[in-house]
């Protein structure tokens, strides 16, 4: 297997351990003979995502989709598809790379979610805050979702492009909390940075007394920023199934770019209050949408090849090793008629 970062070789034992166990649990694996195919998945406490909204629609066609448990993450997510517990996961685009350079059995398939000026990351300080450059991030902590993913690889972008050495990035210190409780951790002066995303940036916003030091979209313009992903032996043996999936969540797509917001946020509470699982609404009023400007979420070649030379440049990736146009798949979509496919 060739060298992967850090996030990958900390759980490779688990990881391994989740390959074989994919291997025994391949009765799980919805069989298209069978009128429902079952697809297994983890989400996020307080939203909908576009497979649920999708199933919701009617969109789905016989797929059921089977709730599993709470995301930690896009990393966890792809490494939790890679071990066969779940049957699609959402991630980052420059994780997916990461997964992919490390020969990891995965292919994106739709767009996920995306940044424009509605849906982005800011990176917020205190208003009072001393912080304002990218020197004075050294020494300090700051909070994000995850490691190896979105939040991560921008900064680490955003650092360097503004005069950082990689000895000086080191002494930047990275916090994982989860997204819902960053806010407070800044305000109680836990963390010196937090990264604030759509609906807990309007929260932050609306109380008040944080400043934006930098956004991701500021650096980029609008873009996608990650997919959901498949297994590529799942999508082979399973090209119907597949092919409902992708679908699904692409018209998903398409009825949040076409519905005004006020109809997206009700039917996102429907949809949380029927499911059950003890989940409150707070975070609902301040959806804004998931930031794909493509109709359909078709993919680009765009959306993975930043973070392709990102890595080049940072020596995780041989030049060439990976190709921007072949490692994702539109051929599913039904948007993607007159796009580059990729594989």
């Amino acid at each position: 297997m060739k060298k992967v970062s850090g996030w990958i070789k900390n759980i490779s034992i688990a990881l391994m351990a989740g390959l074989t166990l994919s291997a025994c649990n391949i009765s799980r694996v919805p069989d298209v003979s069978q009128p429902v195919a079952e697809l297994r998945y983890q989400s996020t406490a307080g939203l909908v995502n576009l497979p649920e909204l999708a199933q919701d629609l009617g969109y789905l066609d016989n797929i059921k989709l089977s709730y599993v448990g709470t995301v930690q993450g896009g990393p966890q997510d792809l490494l939790t598809l890679v071990a066969g517990d779940v049957d699609f996961a959402s991630a980052f685009n420059g994780a997916v790379v990461k997964v992919i350079a490390a020969d990891l059995d995965v292919v994106p398939v739709v767009a996920s979610y995306g940044c424009d000026h509605k849906q982005s990351a800011g990176f917020y300080v205190l208003e009072d805050s001393p912080i304002r450059t990218a020197k004075d991030f050294i020494g300090k902590k700051v909070a994000m979702n995850t490691f190896g993913a979105h939040h991560d690889f921008v900064l680490r972008d955003w650092l360097e492009q503004n005069g950082l050495t990689p000895k000086e990035i080191s002494e930047v210190e990275f916090i994982m909390l989860p997204p819902i409780t960053s806010e407070q951790a800044l305000r109680n002066g836990q963390i010196d940075v937090a990264v604030l995303t759509s609906i807990t940036e309007q929260r932050a916003l609306q109380n008040g007394g944080v400043r934006k030091i930098f956004a991701d979209v500021d650096m980029y313009g609008e873009f996608t920023a990650g997919s959901y992903s498949m297994r590529k032996d799942f999508v082979e043996q399973h090209p119907e199934v597949t092919k409902s999936f992708v679908e699904g969540v692409a018209k998903a797509h398409h009825w949040l770019q076409t519905t005004p917001i006020e109809e997206v946020r009700a039917r996102f509470e429907r949809i949380i209050e029927a499911r059950g699982r003890n989940e409150n609404l707070a975070l609902i009023p301040y959806f804004k949408g998931y930031g794909v400007n493509t109709t359909g979420g078709v993919q680009k070649a765009e959306d993975f090849a930043p973070w392709i030379r990102f890595m080049e440049k940072d020596q995780k990736l041989k030049p060439g090793q990976l190709n921007a146009q072949t490692i994702f798949s539109n051929r599913f979509n039904p948007y993607a008629q007159n796009t580059v496919q990729g594989l």
